[in-house]
């Protein structure tokens, strides 16, 4: 004779229960969240989340604790639901697990097995994370800027996420969304910078210009576990006055690999070496070579400027060796303020004969001081 399974309601079972007596038919599972059974979602959430904290192994230490937040994880994942908890409140745990609801001819039948993993439901919950791998490993205990794990430790009766609050973690979201980014930084290190030098024209650095810089790069494909070779092309702006070392960050650009932060691309700044202009800062420096006879008789020196203009430079005094003149204004632009510019210094170097005539020497003698 086939075996007949008789499911009754909860409420008939109270009904028909003995006064006083207490009628056992598997778990409760609004006493082990510890709410009624009218509560609506966001309370059952809420005392999830309230038990879970308490009870999680990570946490509690206590030798029954993992069996707890089983049963737990189960409570809630049936209360959740509204189809698992309708068959629940009328059949029970038994009726839930092995086929209540299947009579009345719909030939629908609800069979329930918990998955038997509360860390799943509890990651789950988390939005795929676990914050204990945050708040209460041991290898951390001492976070949030110097608090230990007791100052984040709650009441029975406290909502679990208002310690967080303290630390502006705005509930839940906050709190994954710091568990990711720590997860994104333990998993993932960043490559160093791939530094390149730049060479550039004092004219591109008087002017400011725009150089664009072709890299081959790995990349990562939407699977994001295969990669693809790309090419890509930089837009270096250079600003008018910009110093030698200075850098220009293009951040994440290089090789992108399942396991890594893609590198800065990084350029610095190098002067090329021009045929008249020495750089000084924002000044430039030139170079004038004139004859010993300009330099004792005094001359004019046409003097360059880094803009293409000439510049007439009287020299009516003696040139000694040594001897700088200061164009005001004709350097290079100030970074910070490029309406502003350095000087255009003017050295000399004087060219001596390589020979005099006797008569030439002689008269020199006469007329040149010895001191």
């Amino acid at each position: 004779m086939p075996a007949i399974l008789l499911f009754w309601s909860r409420a008939e079972r109270n009904k028909y229960s003995a006064p006083g007596s207490v009628t056992v038919m598997g778990k409760d599972y609004y006493k082990i969240l510890g709410i009624q059974s009218g509560a609506n979602e966001d309370e059952i959430k809420k005392a999830y989340r309230k038990m879970a904290l308490k009870y999680h192994p990570d946490k509690n230490k206590d030798p029954n604790a993992e069996e707890k937040f089983k049963e737990i994880a189960e409570a809630y994942d049936v209360l959740s639901d509204p189809k698992k908890r309708a068959v629940y409140d009328q059949y029970g745990e038994e009726g839930l697990k092995t086929g209540g609801g299947s009579s009345g001819g719909s030939g629908n039948t609800f069979h329930y097995t918990f998955h038997g993993d509360p860390h799943a439901t509890f990651a789950s919950f988390f939005g795929g994370s676990n914050p204990f791998d945050i708040f209460f490993a041991s290898s951390r205990s001492r976070m949030f800027n110097g608090f230990d794990q007791e100052d984040m430790d709650m009441d029975d009766d406290d909502d679990p996420f208002s310690a967080f609050g303290r630390f502006g973690f705005n509930g839940i979201n906050g709190v994954h969304r710091r568990h990711q980014e720590s997860l994104h930084t333990r998993r993932k290190v960043q490559d160093p910078p791939v530094i390149h030098e730049l060479k550039v024209s004092l004219e591109e650095i008087y002017h400011g210009s725009t150089k664009r810089m072709k890299i081959t790069r790995r990349r990562l494909n939407a699977d994001g576990r295969t990669m693809r070779t790309e090419d890509k092309i930089l837009n270096i702006v250079i600003k008018r006055g910009w110093k030698e070392g200075t850098k220009i960050t293009f951040p994440k650009e290089g090789d992108a690999t399942p396991d890594n932060i893609p590198a800065d691309i990084v350029f610095i700044l190098k002067d090329k070496p021009h045929s008249h202009f020495k750089r000084d800062g924002t000044n430039v420096i030139y170079t004038a070579n004139i004859s010993l006879k300009e330099a004792l008789c005094g001359c004019t020196v046409n003097i360059p400027t880094i803009d293409g203009r000439v510049i007439p430079l009287p020299c009516n005094d003696i040139i000694k060796p040594g001897t700088v003149k200061r164009l005001r204004g004709e350097g290079l632009p100030f970074p910070k303020a490029p309406s502003q510019r350095g000087d255009l210094i003017v050295e000399f170097k004087i060219r001596f004969p390589d020979r005099i005539a006797p008569q030439t020497r002689q008269i020199l003698k006469q007329h040149l001081p010895c001191s």
